[in-house]
Formats: structure tokens, sequence, C-alpha cells
């Protein structure tokens, strides 16, 4: 096992070394621009591939197959630096590679030193702390997956930047908090009916507390204090503070007065009424319009399928059953689903990111809504080039019957 160890640390500094050899250019990138107009070449596209493998299924699914998952890593991380075709300035996304590279290797050797069952001495002492620090980092790992998978795609695309910053921010921090949220109410509606029963709270407590916390996040935040209020300041600003008081409001009825958990509807009609407002969201483009008023009706979607889950599927019951999670009805699974949905939805109506879809000319469906813009164009200068003509030759003919 410590030859092995050996043999890993070795290969993980020659990948290492490898990658750092390699130089970054950046001469075909114009001024003004963060990437090249070069397209993807298939290396870049292959570390796409890996690292989605690597950190996007096999980490968060489990270490057992840690070790295939940190070579598929190391190899898509030495891709990286080998790749030709686009060229990229400095970013978020290679600088925040080495990080999560280290957090890596650090997970792997303490991996490697537990499973060598070395306890005595000070190994038995410290090795509860090393069992912990395993495990904290083994449940960070998809938190950081996921942020470094977000900053190569805004990285690729060269987004996220100057002005546009604080709007990406604000989306992707809400996008994301709300698709792990999501990830969180399936795994709580599969395996964690038995905890919620321990803790003597209902699950409206929990969902209570997130949108009081989200909304004062929201109310201060949202607004630069001290500057003029531009845009949808107010409307963010008041939807924060509606959260933050529901929030407290349903966190006050998820008891009884005997201090037994009871539902309560206040956070599904906090998120129904949230999507409400979002599908009236102006934003700067049509297409991100179109795409907020989706996110909104889906967003309505989630609150109304929680209503109707307490209501009429639960019964204001904690559970389908008597035995916590033991039984689950089909309809339990739409909430979580609907609302993951929705949120990714919200990832996606950035100003930046549609007006790039929408002037990039890559992509068959771009092309698709091009040529489908264009063929509704020419229909409709047909019509009203036609329609002048038409209505002459009926007036025309109308008189000459008349004459007969």
């Amino acid at each position: 096992m410590a030859r092995s160890l050996r043999v890993l640390l070795v290969a993980c500094l020659t990948f290492v070394q490898t990658a750092l050899a390699h130089e970054h250019h950046d001469d075909k990138i114009p001024e003004g621009s963060v990437v090249s107009p070069d397209p993807i070449d298939a290396t870049l596209w292959i570390h796409i591939i890996i690292q989605i493998v690597s950190f996007g299924i096999i980490f968060p699914t489990g270490m057992v197959l840690g070790t295939v998952g940190a070579v598929l890593a190391l190899v898509g991380y030495v891709l990286g630096h080998s790749h030709g075709g686009r060229q990229f300035a400095p970013n978020v996304h290679a600088s925040f590679a080495a990080t999560l590279l280290i957090i890596l290797l650090v997970q792997v050797v303490i991996g490697i030193y537990l499973r060598l069952h070395i306890e005595k001495g000070i190994h038995l002492r410290v090795r509860k702390y090393v069992v912990s620090t395993h495990g904290l980092i083994g449940k960070a790992m998809p938190v950081v997956s996921w942020v470094q998978m977000l900053f190569g795609g805004i990285t690729a695309l060269g987004y996220c930047r100057a002005d546009h910053l604080g709007q990406c921010l604000a989306h992707f921090i809400m996008g994301s908090a709300f698709i792990g949220y999501g990830i969180i109410l399936t795994i709580l509606l599969l395996v964690g009916q038995a905890w919620l029963k321990r803790t003597g709270r209902s699950q409206e407590f929990f969902d209570s507390l997130l949108i009081a916390a989200w909304g004062c996040v929201n109310t201060f935040t949202e607004h630069r204090w001290g500057g003029p209020w531009v845009k949808n300041d107010l409307q963010h600003t008041s939807m924060g503070i509606v959260w933050w008081c529901a929030g407290l409001l349903g966190v006050w009825l998820s008891r009884k007065r005997d201090g037994r958990p009871q539902r309560n509807l206040i956070p599904a009609i906090v998120i129904l009424l949230t999507g409400w407002g979002m599908s009236a969201h102006p934003q700067a483009l049509k297409l991100s319009t179109k795409v907020h008023t989706v996110f909104g009706y889906t967003l309505m979607a989630a609150g109304a399928a929680r209503i109707v889950e307490i209501a009429f599927v639960l019964r204001d019951r904690q559970s389908i059953s008597d035995t916590a999670g033991e039984e689950t009805n089909s309809w339990q699974y739409l909430t979580p689903f609907v609302r993951l949905v929705s949120m990714r939805g919200v990832s996606t109506v950035k100003g930046q990111e549609a007006n790039g879809t929408v002037q990039r000319p890559n992509g068959h469906i771009n092309r698709r809504i091009h040529d489908a813009e264009e063929f509704e164009l020419e229909g409709l200068m047909s019509e009203d080039e036609e329609t002048p003509d038409k209505r002459t030759g009926s007036i025309e003919r109308s008189r000459d019957s008349e004459a007969g």
C-alpha cells in the first residue's frame, strides 16, 4: 500500500509539472475581449468531458471509485493545459483549478491513509479527526466541483466580466443555491424522513428558515445602498422583505401549541408568489424576458405542487405512512423536480449570456431561430406587399359586378 501511495504521488507530481510547463498563449485574443474567436479544439472538449465525468458524476456519487475519479481528474487537468484552438485571458477557472486539485490530492492521501488502518500510538489519537476531515472534504467536493464547472462554462464563453459580474453572481448564486436545495429535498424525501422525525420539526421549519435567511440577503444586497434606485432594484429588495417576513411566519407556524411539528403552506405560497412576480420581471433583452417568464411559471408550478402535496396528498401529515420513509407518493417527487427545473432557468437569463446566444452565429439551434425569424419576416412582408394588390383586385371585381 505504501508503494502504491509513492507511485501515485510521483505520477501526480509528474502530471502537474507537465501541466505547469505549458505556456498559455493569448496573442490571438482581440483587444477588449477575453477569449479568442477560435473554436474549441478536440483536446479541450476531451478535457471538458473527462472533468464532467470525474467531478460531476464519480465524486458526487461516492468515493468508492475515488481512485478512478482522481486519475481522470489529473488527466483532464493536463489536457486543460495542453489544448490549442481557443485562447483565454487570465480567468477564475484556471486560478481555482490548482486549489481544487490540492483538495482532491489531500482527499486521496487521507483516504489511502485511512485504508492502511494504522491505529497505534499517535495514529489512534488523531484518527477520529482525520476521519472527520475526510468526511468534510467528501461532502464539500460536489459543491466545489459544481462551482468549478460553472467557472469553466463562463470562461469558455467569455461571460461575467466588467459590468456584467454583479448580474452573473446574483443569478448563478440564486440558481445554484436552489438547485442544491432541490437536491436536499429529494434526499430528505428518499432517506431523510426518519431524520426529520428525530429532529421533532416539520419540513416547513427548514424551508421557512432558508426563505427568511435568503430574504435578508436579498434585502441588503440587491441594491447598492447610497446610490440611485435603478432598474429592478425596488422589486428585488421588496421581494427580499416579503421573503424574510414570510419565512419568520412559516417558522412560527411550524409548531403546534404543545410543541409538536406542524405542516403549513407558507413556504409554498411564497414560492408561488415569487414565480408570479418573476414571470413579469422585465429584462434588457426580449429573449431574457421570455426565459424569465418561463422560469416564473415553472416556479409557480413548484409552489402549487407543494400546496397540493401538503393539503391533499399528505393531509397535513409528516409522511404518507406512519413509518417514516417506507412509503412515498408519486406526487411528492414533483415538487423537488419542478424546483430544480425552475432554478436551472434562473441561471440562464443573464443579459450577457442571452445577448451572446442571440448574436452567436454558431449552433444549429441559433441558425434555426434565425431562419425562422427571417421566414416569419418575409411572410409578413409578403402579406403586406400583396394585401394592397389583393384589395385593389377585389375592389375592381366588385365594381365590374356592380356595373354588370
